[in-house]
């Protein structure tokens, strides 16, 4: 069979392979675009699956992608919500700290935000703190206005229809098989149809790594999958939330930890915790593939990790199964939550990068190998900074 020729084919239909197909397609409209995606729709996996929160980008570290882009990403976000009716909201969030030793690191997160050049922060007291969120524990918080919530669901489907208007094109239910490179020409195999292309992105999420490693054998990034569990609370008890609540990160783990998610959909959702998924794409604490667990055994770079976080990580493991200790964790930003105000809510799968040396990668990693561009970390913030990263990848597109 023949196969279908393209000037740029997207593997992978989250929200980062659709806004590049959208933003390349906004620069180039008489490009031949194609996106494949080996489920029945967009948005599938992280990108369905996340909280709906909109980042300000406070968190990190100057001068970086994820501070770059998600600066950028999110005024793109917010233009593109207003003209396509996309329903968010700025409701604002607070970062609390509940010990003096926490303090510190308050203060570092505010200066972090301010030269990320976030304004309108705020320092607020125990006092303060309590007219933005009556019911929440802490000796001191930081207000961050910018903070909102979204409907990134909805928002993949509207870039698919603009997609599609553009001219560009999907293929559903096709699993990427092999992806090659021979001089100016990409081939892409799925298991149904060969397309080419002048050039590719990868895109792929949970699958990044093994995508990424059909071109690049010697890709020394793996895929460690962290599944996150989320409580909700009973509508009668959601008063305890007008907002968002977030505790003060721990700088030595990679994860936010337990807070409180006002949704755009209504609702407020509590958690996550961070535990080891033993299937890429397994939203249930029993989902098991024997496959996606052994490529995650067989990695060095996991073992160093369970060296570094082993303790932690247990103490996930716990409450995950046990309610008690969930609720436990959540009384230290609420005190008066009780196991009985909490009923199960979702599940996502964090696709977390870690090289050779256990080092869990905290930038999104972009690598482009001659005429291909592989997306090799993107976690959170790469919702809220999917139309800004699909301009950087148009930008090196186009350099081509």
């Amino acid at each position: 069979m023949i196969a279908k020729q393209y000037d740029v084919v997207v593997i992978g239909a989250g929200l980062v392979g659709l806004a590049t197909a959208y933003r390349f397609l906004q620069l180039h409209p008489t490009a031949r675009v194609l996106i494949i995606e080996k489920e029945t729709a967009v948005a599938q996996h992280q990108s369905g699956h996340n909280s709906g929160v909109i980042h300000s980008g406070i968190y990190y570290k100057p001068g970086s992608l994820k501070a770059i882009n998600c600066i950028n990403g999110y005024a793109d976000l917010i233009r593109f919500a207003k003209e396509y009716g996309i329903a968010y909201e700025l409701c604002g969030k607070l970062i609390v700290a509940t010990s003096p030793e926490e303090v510190s690191a308050l203060n570092n997160i505010f200066n972090r935000g301010i030269q990320n050049g976030l304004q309108q922060l705020r320092l607020l007291t125990q006092a303060e703190l309590k007219e933005f969120e009556p019911h929440a524990a802490g000796i001191a918080a930081i207000h961050v206005p910018q903070t909102g919530i979204i409907d990134y669901p909805a928002m993949a489907r509207r870039l698919q229809e603009l997609i599609e208007q553009a001219g560009g094109e999907f293929v559903f239910s096709e699993k990427v098989m092999s992806v090659s490179a021979i001089a100016n020409t990409v081939t892409i195999e799925t298991e149904k149809q060969s397309y080419t292309a002048k050039q590719a992105v990868t895109c792929a999420g949970l699958q990044s790594d093994r995508v990424a490693s059909y071109t690049d054998a010697t890709n020394d990034l793996r895929i460690i999958p962290f599944r996150g569990e989320y409580y909700k609370l009973k509508p009668e008890k959601e008063y305890l939330v007008k907002n968002l609540i977030y505790p003060v990160p721990d700088p030595k783990f990679p994860f936010l930890g337990v807070h409180f998610t006002r949704m755009i959909n209504g609702g407020v959702e509590a958690g996550p915790n961070a535990v080891l998924a033993f299937k890429r794409e397994g939203y249930r604490f029993s989902s098991l593939d024997i496959g996606d667990t052994l490529d995650t055994l067989a990695w060095p770079g996991f073992w160093k990790i369970v060296g570094k976080y082993g303790r932690t990580g247990m103490g996930e493991i716990y409450r995950s199964l046990s309610k008690s200790a969930f609720t436990k964790a959540l009384q230290k930003l609420l005190p008066e939550i009780q196991e009985s105000d909490l009923v199960p809510g979702g599940a996502g799968v964090r696709a977390q990068a870690c090289d050779r040396q256990g080092n869990l990668i905290d930038d999104f990693n972009i690598l482009r190998k001659e005429n291909i561009i592989h997306v090799r970390n993107a976690p959170s913030p790469a919702a809220t900074s999917c139309l800004s990263i699909g301009q950087y990848i148009t930008n090196q597109l186009i350099a081509n």
